[in-house]
């Protein structure tokens, strides 16, 4: 797998959604039809629309709807005005983001890859978002994590190289005021993560950030089966 299909998925689809939706369970649990209403239960602007369209035409997966309505929903209850990205894609997360963010707040969304930077970019402005709402910063999210200051986000969100979440996690815990909540992007990818059998490198590396989490006391923590599943925890 190469770094660009890491970062950002490696199953492109025009919903955004897993390669297999979760299976009825034994017990009588939701089953594919009922995830699949709630993933569509609240609509996509045009402009997240577009921007999904976008990623399926530059090989990312684009978030599902389902994901892009937690990221909104999230960034309203926190009344985020601070927010930090890892991975840009081609700007749907960044918008459902700023859909939930105060009118006011500021979005850091770092990205290894100006083509990517340049469609978040394209589309931020194609919203009617003014500059001065956003900063894109092409570069390695280990460097540039570290240079940004301590307690003084109220979300981030990881959505980069799967094989780094682990380092994002520990910057995330620092980086985040308390009462702040990180989102975890991709966290079952696509259904391998809870595959035991599975050892591939970005399955391992999930699981692992998923172990720090639990083993981290500042953090109280949810998985969602949402999109490919989202990690969902708030700085105590």
């Amino acid at each position: 797998m190469t770094q660009r299909q890491s970062e950002q998925g490696s199953r492109p689809s025009a919903s955004g959604r897993p390669a297999a939706a979760p299976q009825t369970a034994a017990d009588g649990g939701v089953g594919p039809d009922s995830w699949a209403f709630a993933e569509d239960f609240v609509p996509l602007d045009e402009s997240i629309s577009r921007s999904r369209r976008n990623a399926v035409g530059m090989g990312l997966e684009p978030p599902s709807g389902g994901t892009v309505s937690v990221l909104r929903l999230v960034a309203r209850m926190v009344q985020a005005r601070a927010v930090v990205e890892v991975g840009s894609g081609a700007g749907a997360t960044g918008l459902a983001l700023f859909e939930g963010m105060d009118p006011a707040g500021v979005l850091t969304s770092i990205d290894t890859e100006p083509e990517r930077q340049g469609a978040a970019r394209q589309a931020f402005t194609a919203a009617g978002l003014k500059p001065q709402r956003f900063r894109l910063i092409a570069g390695s999210p280990l460097e540039v994590l570290p240079k940004l200051r301590d307690g003084a986000y109220d979300l981030v969100l990881i959505n980069g190289d799967k094989l780094e979440y682990v380092e994002y996690l520990a910057q995330s815990l620092r980086l985040l005021r308390h009462g702040g909540v990180v989102v975890m992007n991709d966290a079952l990818w696509h259904g391998l993560v809870a595959d035991e059998s599975n050892d591939d490198d970005e399955t391992l590396i999930i699981r692992e950030a998923l172990q720090s989490v639990q083993e981290t006391e500042e953090f109280t923590a949810a998985l969602l089966p949402v999109g490919n599943g989202l990690m969902v925890a708030v700085k105590d």
